[in-house]
């Protein structure tokens, strides 16, 4: 190898794992207090809509502007539309105008984080800690007070609302 390509490449190398490094949110995921629920997939097709599963089971996106969540206001709880593990207090959400429903923070140890490079730059992809169901990604773009945005998919979440 040329010493001119062994340059660019380390370059290249260390320039995406800065990248990387940049994708990840400085929140610590701590999913192992979480007891976790394994399904055979007959029996997630069973348990979801055909919407449900292809974002949930098989990390689809649905399109944007057409959950009736992303409007939703009360006070209550979103929970995982396949495990119903809370995920998010009402009080976390906010409207990001990018036509899915939006959080600034997450419960704690309730998400599981990787990254995913479907889209050929990395972005951190964030799932159900029980069920391992898809949510959605989480970029650095919210606001105060993490500076978060967790753009979760709105088939794949439950709205619970409080009682009283």
């Amino acid at each position: 190898m040329e010493r001119r390509s062994f340059i660019k490449l380390a370059l290249g190398g260390a320039g995406l794992l800065t990248l990387l490094k940049l994708t990840e949110p400085e929140q610590a995921m701590a999913a192992e207090r979480v007891g976790k629920i394994s399904k055979p997939e007959a029996e997630w097709r069973k348990l979801l809509t055909a919407e449900q599963y292809y974002v949930l089971r098989e990390e689809g996106t649905e399109p944007p502007f057409t959950s009736p969540l992303e409007h939703e206001t009360r006070k209550g709880v979103f929970v995982c539309a396949a495990c119903e593990l809370a995920l998010f207090p009402s009080s976390f959400k906010f409207d990001s105008g990018t036509g899915w429903p939006s959080f600034y923070d997450v419960l704690p140890g309730q998400v599981e984080t990787k990254t995913d490079f479907k889209l050929f730059m990395p972005r951190t992809e964030y799932h159900c800690a029980r069920c391992g169901g898809h949510q959605g990604h989480v970029f650095k773009d919210g606001p105060a007070p993490t500076g978060l945005r967790y753009c979760n998919n709105g088939v794949a979440l439950k709205f619970v609302p409080d009682k009283g």
